[in-house]
């Protein structure tokens, strides 16, 4: 009953693949040209690869990584959500419910003794309080939910060995 996306087998990389796609998730900001001199290839060859790698879906697509601190939303918390029932309906409402939510940067459907793991990144105790009370709440087929809040950032990457 579980919802699963369809994803096609992964590609096959050579080494200059995946030195381009590590180089890429350091800095994806960098010229075909700088990347052509790392890798000792033309820059033509350089933008073909990255073209094949966007076209086969490998690079998604790029964004800016904003540092938490400077936009006051230092406060991470993860929160366990426990469904009232695994209905189909009830798992794809929820799931396009709490896409819409903003504090929230990250939602995966798990196993064990929740269904859902939340990464919700606010202001302080006191916003995650009003998105507690006025949003997450508020969302129809929650049975429960347990929250734990992060004391130190230890680790946190985008990058995926490769």
């Amino acid at each position: 009953m579980f919802l699963t996306k369809n994803f096609p087998k992964p590609m096959i990389f050579d080494a200059i693949d995946k030195k381009l796609l590590k180089l890429l998730q350091e800095d994806s900001k960098q010229t075909n040209k700088e990347l052509s001199l790392k890798l000792n290839l033309s820059v033509t060859a350089v933008y073909e690869r990255i073209k094949k790698l966007e076209r086969e879906g490998v690079i998604d697509k790029y964004v800016a990584l904003i540092t938490k601190e400077k936009v006051d939303k230092a406060f991470v918390v993860f929160c366990h959500i426990k469904l009232i029932q695994h209905s189909q309906t009830y798992v794809m409402e929820f799931e396009k419910d709490v896409a819409n939510l903003e504090e929230v940067v990250a939602c995966f459907h798990i196993s064990g003794d929740y269904d859902y793991l939340l990464k919700v990144m606010v202001k302080d105790m006191e916003a995650f309080r009003e998105f507690m009370v006025h949003k997450l709440t508020s969302l129809n087929h929650i049975g429960s939910t347990h929250s734990m809040f992060a004391i130190n950032e230890v680790k946190h990457t985008t990058a995926i060995s490769i």
